[in-house]
Order: structure tokens, then sequence, then C-alpha cells
């Protein structure tokens, strides 16, 4: 929740059904009370952003955490397509990913993500790492309102 108590959206887009189950545990034991919707792959994440097919009424996320490597379309793709939008473009995406690639790195910053944070093998560092994520851009930070 942000400051002001009020629930944020939150996009998660991860194919993983472990990673997907540790971010919901993650918010779970945080007691994080914002809106997690989950994205299973590239495309599903445009979908839900543009609003197309069963996405109709999803709500425009306030942030997004991207996996990188994504079935159909590759996080990269997402995050491109995202940050070349106008509509999306002032949506702070976390690249949320197993790599540790120095190029993966500097790719997903070249293409504009707001910050880069590679998975704790660890449950409970998992955990924390969401925390902190939740904790910079929910508490610390002023999102955009569109």
């Amino acid at each position: 929740m942000t400051r002001s108590g009020q629930p944020i959206d939150i996009l998660l887009v991860e194919d993983d059904p472990a990673d997907e189950l540790m971010t919901r545990e993650a918010f779970e034991d945080n007691k994080i009370g914002n809106t997690l919707h989950v994205a299973h792959d590239g495309e599903e994440a445009l979908d839900f952003l543009y609003r197309r097919g069963s996405n109709t009424e999803a709500p425009r996320p306030d942030l997004i955490l991207l996996d990188l490597n994504l079935p159909r379309y590759d996080g990269r793709e997402v995050l491109g397509t995202i940050k070349s939008d106008p509509e999306l473009a002032h949506i702070p995406v976390v690249v949320l990913t197993t790599s540790a690639a120095e190029e993966d790195i500097l790719r997903s910053y070249q293409l504009h993500a707001n910050a880069y944070v590679t998975k704790p093998v660890d449950i409970d560092q998992f955990i924390a790492a969401i925390k902190q994520i939740d904790d910079f851009f929910v508490q610390v930070v002023r999102l955009p309102r569109p």
C-alpha cells in the first residue's frame, strides 16, 4: 500500500509457477496489501497492458515485476514495448530474473528498466527482496498517476 494507505496494482510477469508462488507468499508474509496480477508469458503481459481479449477491464498497473526469460515474447521484448509506448512508459518496471549476466543487466537498463534484481535462490532472501522492492517502489518513491 502507498503511504496514503491506497493499494496499488502490481503486474507480475512470470512463467515459473514456483517463482509465482514464492512471490505470492512474499506478499502474504510481508502483509503487502497491494493487488497482484499475474501474466504467465510476454503475450499475456501485453494483452493485460493493452486490455486485449479477456483483459478489457484490466487496471493499469502501478508497478511491473518482469522476468526476462519468458515464452512467446521474452522479457526484453516486453520491456522494449512498454518503454517505447507513451501510454505505458511511465510505469516503473523492475526486472526480476534469475540471470546475473552482465549483458542482461546492461540490455535491461538500455531498454529503460527502472531496476534490475537477480532472484535470490533462498526462499527467505527472495521474500526479503520482494519486501524491499515493495518498500522502495510503494513506500519511498512517488509513483505517477495517469
